[in-house]
């Protein structure tokens, strides 16, 4: 049976609420050893797949649309998501080794450096997608290192194309400045991703590369009127920021102990598409149509699952049946 079988993607009838596209490897993060030295260790990563496994942590069935090797790093990855319910059904073999980074950590903030040249995440191309039947009413959501890497880039945009104005696009940038080569023509492009998107996250920090000097909100409300129904802004410690056309809405982050900050706006992100889900929104009109206490509840349920997230080491979400449900809105 090869990658591109179109058995390989499942009966689309049966399929999941979201399908998450793009990347998928293993992150090398610095530790201790037992004897005080330094070590790493490994943890299934990508900011694509941890969005897919948050989801599936908070209750949503999800799928992963990647290619996953059939080595000791691949089996480490399948593992991770079985793990976390996300669905195989998407998931394309590979022969390829399995991409890593590596993730200094440093006062609980990761430094990444990306080892994926011929790795099989990296190799998605159009063939492998023949024959791919999205689920009816699923969203689609992409991001982060899969849009900066050829082929998988020229990939995903097409299927971006394809998808947009079928079903709800979600697009976090998650923006990796050492991996970017050619910084105007990846400017050209997200401007691209952002107009066939329906929602779209970006942290502060993605923002004052993509757009130094400007304010974050002021970028964000443009972004809004290029395409997207909703726009999220994540600060850190500082909180979030979220606006549709007709409101807007800003909340606190929750104090926590923080072990790292590996994976918090991927929680987040997954926390955003958990609660569209769950209040039955997850299509374009259901997301534009969110007022403030909407968004405010919105905001502050990914705010905790994310404050959450850095309690522990790796990108580690909570579950929903630790009582991770978002709360309905305050009117």
């Amino acid at each position: 049976m090869s990658a591109t079988d179109p058995s390989l993607l499942g009966a689309p009838e049966a399929g999941p609420a979201v399908v998450v596209a793009g990347d998928a490897f293993v992150d090398l993060t610095s530790t201790t050893a037992a004897d005080g030295g330094p070590a790493y260790a490994p943890h299934p990563g990508g900011s694509c797949l941890n969005v897919a496994v948050g989801l599936g942590r908070l209750g949503v069935l999800t799928g992963l649309l990647a290619r996953v090797s059939d080595d000791g790093f691949g089996g480490l990855v399948r593992r991770h998501l079985t793990g976390s319910g996300v669905a195989g059904t998407f998931l394309l073999p590979s022969t390829d080794p399995t991409g890593l980074s590596v993730a200094d950590v440093v006062d609980g903030v990761a430094g990444y450096r990306f080892y994926n040249e011929g790795t099989a995440d990296r190799g998605l191309r159009p063939e492998h997608l023949a024959g791919l039947a999205l689920p009816a009413g699923a969203a689609l959501h992409v991001g982060s290192v899969a849009l900066a890497y050829e082929p998988q880039a020229g990939t995903l945009t097409g299927l971006l194309r394809a998808e947009a104005g079928r079903r709800l696009i979600s697009l976090d940038p998650n923006v990796r400045p050492s991996v970017i080569a050619d910084r105007d023509r990846y400017l050209a492009q997200l401007d691209d991703w952002v107009a066939l998107s329906d929602v779209v996250k970006v942290s502060d920090e993605d923002l004052a590369w993509l757009h130094p000097g400007e304010d974050v909100e002021t970028v964000a409300r443009r972004w809004l009127e290029a395409g997207p129904a909703l726009v999220l802004v994540t600060s850190g410690a500082a909180g979030a920021w979220a606006a549709t056309a007709a409101a807007e809405a800003r909340v606190p982050t929750p104090r926590v102990v923080v072990a790292d900050t590996v994976g918090a706006g991927d929680a987040f992100m997954s926390a955003t598409l958990a609660f569209l889900w769950r209040t039955g929104r997850l299509d374009r009109a259901g997301a534009g149509s969110l007022d403030r206490a909407d968004l405010e509840a919105l905001l502050a349920y990914a705010a905790r699952v994310a404050a959450d997230t850095c309690t522990r080491a790796g990108a580690e979400p909570p579950r929903w049946d630790d009582g991770f449900v978002p709360e309905p809105p305050v009117s």
